[in-house]
C-alpha cells in the first residue's frame, strides 16, 4: 500500500467522503464492508496531520422528507437524517480538530451526491492552496465517483485510494473506476 507519509505533500488535501454510521454495517443504507475503510483512512489522517495537509470530510445531512428517500419518490431508504445517530461520522474515524466538514444533501428539491455540488468546496480548496486531492470514503460508485468527476472538472489532480473506499455493488464499483480513469483520476490500487 502507498505509504501516506511518503506521498502526501504541500499542495495536497485529503478528502474523506461520507464515512457515516448509516453507510456502515448496521446502518440504514449499509455499504458492504463500509467500516473496513476506517482504519485505512485513520492512517491517512495521521499522516496528513504530521505533514500539515488539510483534511476535509463530507457528510450527507438530509432533511426528514428528503427527495432522495423512497417515501418521497427517490431511490434510497431514509438515511443520514440531520442530527441523527445515522448521520454521525463513524465513531472510530479519527477526524482531527481542524477538519473542514462539508455538509451536503440538505436541499429539499434535489440530491447533492458530489461534495462539490453547490457547496463552494472548490473555492475552499483553492483558498487552502490545494491542487491535488487524495480521496477515500463511501460509496465508491455514488458519492465518491461524483465527487471525483467534479474535482477533475474543477481542475484538481485526483488520486483515489482504492483500499479506503467500497462500492454499493461490485459492478458499480468497476464501472466507476473506468469513469474516473477516463476523467483523468489516478486509481491507487495498493
Amino acid at each position: 500500500m502507498h505509504n501516506p507519509a511518503e506521498v502526501l505533500m504541500k499542495g495536497d488535501g485529503l478528502l474523506i467522503v461520507d464515512v457515516q454510521n448509516d453507510f456502515c454495517p448496521g446502518g440504514a443504507l449499509p455499504i458492504g464492508e463500509g467500516d473496513v475503510v476506517v482504519p485505512i483512512l485513520n492512517d491517512w489522517i495521521d499522516a496528513a496531520e504530521k505533514k500539515g495537509v488539510p483534511v476535509y470530510a463530507s457528510r450527507d445531512f438530509h432533511p426528514v422528507r428528503h427527495i432522495s428517500f423512497k417515501d418521497q419518490g427517490g431511490k434510497w431508504p431514509a438515511h443520514c437524517i440531520e442530527d441523527s445517530e445515522g448521520a454521525a461520522f463513524h465513531s472510530a474515524l479519527r477526524l482531527p480538530d481542524n477538519v473542514t466538514i462539508i455538509t451536503k444533501g440538505v436541499r429539499f428539491d434535489q440530491d447533492q451526491n458530489s461534495v462539490f455540488d453547490q457547496t463552494g468546496f472548490s473555492e475552499q480548496l483553492r483558498r487552502d492552496g490545494v491542487k491535488r486531492i487524495w480521496v477515500g470514503g463511501l460509496a465508491l460508485d455514488v458519492c465518491v465517483l461524483l465527487s471525483v468527476l467534479d474535482a477533475r472538472k474543477a481542475g484538481f489532480e485526483v488520486n483515489v485510494i482504492m483500499q479506503a473506499t467500497r462500492p454499493v455493488t461490485p459492478e458499480g464499483g468497476r464501472e466507476s473506476v473506468a469513469q474516473m480513469k477516463e476523467a483523468g483520476a489516478a486509481i491507487i490500487e495498493d
